[in-house]
């Protein structure tokens, strides 16, 4: 064993920096659900900034200084507070806004957000297809697709809620489709993981496995 670790203690130590790199400074997450249509797909990889709230002990949840402060819009991965899962959503509602929505519309401090239809198309809903219609959704000078889904049982109405300090309400853009904050809560700070990015690569892992060349690099936050 001695033998075997002083003849490879290069790559071990690679390893080990490595390990600690994607645990404090960056990371890349696959997409596994369609919580983030039109936005993110199944078969995405996203890259995660983990330094852009707060720098922490590597390997540790434990907080050394605060980085940065989330913003509306952020696309943010987080541990769910009901059950500790890695999740991905948009981040809508910051401390101190109060929040609610009425028939899908979003309302934040008393403002309610608008829509434009981009287009109707077709998604998947249980191994079913259903109707889908994908709108841009305009809130403060941002914008941003969301996808609504008439046919399914949804939570299209909530609130109005107050977001109490350090912590912060999360939607997912494919909002009839999606167990966020109207599922599992509010989610503390202490849970957020990092500020997602950009796609890094992509590939149809659901149909025939091509890559989606034209996904490659490209940025989360592209204008809409």
């Amino acid at each position: 064993m001695k033998n075997l670790i002083r003849n490879n203690k290069g790559f071990l130590a690679f390893l080990v920096l490595f390990g600690v790199f994607r645990t404090a400074v960056a990371d890349w997450n696959p997409i596994p659900s369609s919580s983030m249509h039109p936005n993110l797909l199944e078969g995405d990889v996203v890259l995660v900034n983990r330094v852009a709230f707060d720098l922490k002990v590597p390997l540790t949840d434990v907080v050394l200084a605060r980085v940065g402060e989330p913003e509306r819009g952020d696309i943010v991965t987080f541990r769910s507070p009901r059950d500790g899962q890695l999740l991905i959503k948009r981040l809508v509602a910051l401390p101190g806004d109060v929040v609610e929505m009425r028939n899908e519309r979003l309302y934040i401090n008393g403002r309610g957000a608008d829509y434009r239809v981009v287009e109707h198309s077709m998604d998947s809903v249980g191994g079913s297809a259903v109707r889908a219609v994908q709108l841009a959704e305009s809130f403060n000078g941002a914008r941003r697709h969301i996808q609504l889904i008439p046919d399914v049982m949804a939570p299209r109405t909530f609130g109005p809620v107050t977001i109490p300090q350090g912590q912060y309400l999360m939607l997912g853009d494919n909002r009839d489709n999606s167990a966020d904050s109207r599922v599992i809560g509010l989610v503390p700070r202490k849970l957020l993981v990092g500020r997602a990015e950009r796609v890094l690569v992509s590939a149809d892992y659901q149909g025939n496995w091509m890559p989606r060349t034209e996904r490659f690099g490209m940025s989360l936050y592209r204008p809409q």
